[in-house]
């Protein structure tokens, strides 16, 4: 393996993309050689084509600022070239996504996609990395498909599945659990929004986040599935049942999480399993990878937003309020950010681990 892949950002003005950009400076393996975006940014300086929508705390990286930006649907075969592979984070509709990163799959181009539209393509992997890294191996199934060497599509999950997923899954390696009900309350960042552009959720709650819950309810069934034939099956349990609010936070999704096991464990097996699990990044020490996963805040008042969602530089997950429930066994409270672990950051710690394992290689 090398030490330094060339990498592209497909949709890089949005915010997800300024994400990219800011995990990726300064990165030990992967050097932004390209950035995309829609024909009307195309040909511009970054920091001309980006402008006022720039919502990242930091500046924009002086290594990138005035890299003119390509097109992200006719400079497919261009781009494929430049780089190793691609990072894709654009906003389009869902067909018209899956036929851009098919094109720069069979351009040999891998991709790693913080999109939607591939999450259920039966033989594309969806990769939470500490939780099942073996779907990876779908990956020569895929490029059979595809009729690709190089090429390949693999993405992440929705964004918040991540503040409540990673805990039940760690605890269901070894207390399955049965079903449950979970209440996500989610930051404005995650529709790519802030306070200055939306300032209608300031002071306010809207009880609707469209396919949201359909997500948070069937994805984690296919975290869970196993490889046979060539695909992904899902799971057909634990079975989770889903409501979504947007809340007026900038960063940082929540959820309120109530679990059934098939066998009661003690508060403090899940606990000790919670905050001593340990995944592939963490034990090859992924350059992104938070050292501890998850992390248990036994105070009244945590995980909170503002104290906790930089945790692990916004890569690990929160948990807390662990107790007995009157009607589930337990409830709990997660937390995760949003647009690092849930979005860009997830996807960069998935190359790695695609990385680590082979399955992207520098040309």
């Amino acid at each position: 393996m090398k030490d330094n892949y060339k990498v592209g950002i497909i949709g890089a003005t949005g915010m997800v993309g300024q994400r990219f950009i800011t995990l990726l400076n300064n990165h030990p393996w992967y050097t932004i050689e390209v950035l995309a975006a829609s024909p009307r940014s195309a040909g511009k300086a970054y920091k001309d084509a980006v402008g006022a929508k720039w919502a990242m705390d930091e500046e924009i990286p002086a290594s990138v600022a005035d890299m003119v930006v390509m097109d992200a649907t006719n400079d497919v075969e261009k781009i494929a070239e430049k780089v190793d592979f691609v990072f894709c984070a654009v906003d389009m509709k869902k067909d018209e996504i899956k036929a851009l990163e098919e094109r720069y799959a069979k351009a040999e181009c891998p991709v790693v996609s913080n999109n939607s539209a591939h999450r259920h393509t039966p033989d594309v992997p969806m990769i939470i990395p500490e939780i099942n890294p073996q779907h990876i191996e779908i990956i020569p199934a895929q490029r059979e498909r595809l009729g690709t060497k190089r090429g390949f599509i693999a993405v992440k999950s929705n964004c918040s599945l991540q503040s409540y997923l990673p805990a039940m899954a760690v605890v269901n390696m070894k207390y399955p659990i049965d079903h449950a009900l979970v209440t996500t309350y989610q930051a404005i960042s995650g529709a790519g929004k802030t306070f200055k552009t939306w300032p209608e959720m300031v002071d306010n709650l809207i009880p609707y986040i469209g396919g949201e819950e359909e997500k948070s309810e069937q994805e984690p069934l296919r975290i869970w599935g196993h490889i046979e034939n060539g695909v992904i099956v899902k799971a057909e349990s634990p079975v989770i049942t889903c409501q979504c609010i947007r809340v007026p936070v900038l960063n940082g999704h929540t959820a309120a999480v109530f679990v059934k096991f098939k066998k009661k464990p003690t508060k403090e097996q899940l606990i000790e399993k919670l905050v001593n699990f340990k995944g592939i990044p963490q034990e090859l020490e992924l350059p992104s990878a938070p050292k501890q996963f998850i992390q248990y805040l036994s105070e009244d008042d945590r995980p909170q937003v503002k104290a906790d969602v930089n945790y692990e530089n916004g890569m690990g997950v929160s948990i807390g309020r662990l107790r007995e429930d009157s009607m589930y066994d337990y409830k709990f409270i997660g937390l995760s950010h949003n647009t690092v672990r849930g979005a860009a950051g997830g996807a960069v710690l998935c190359a790695e681990a695609l990385t680590a394992k082979g399955y992207i290689q520098a040309k």
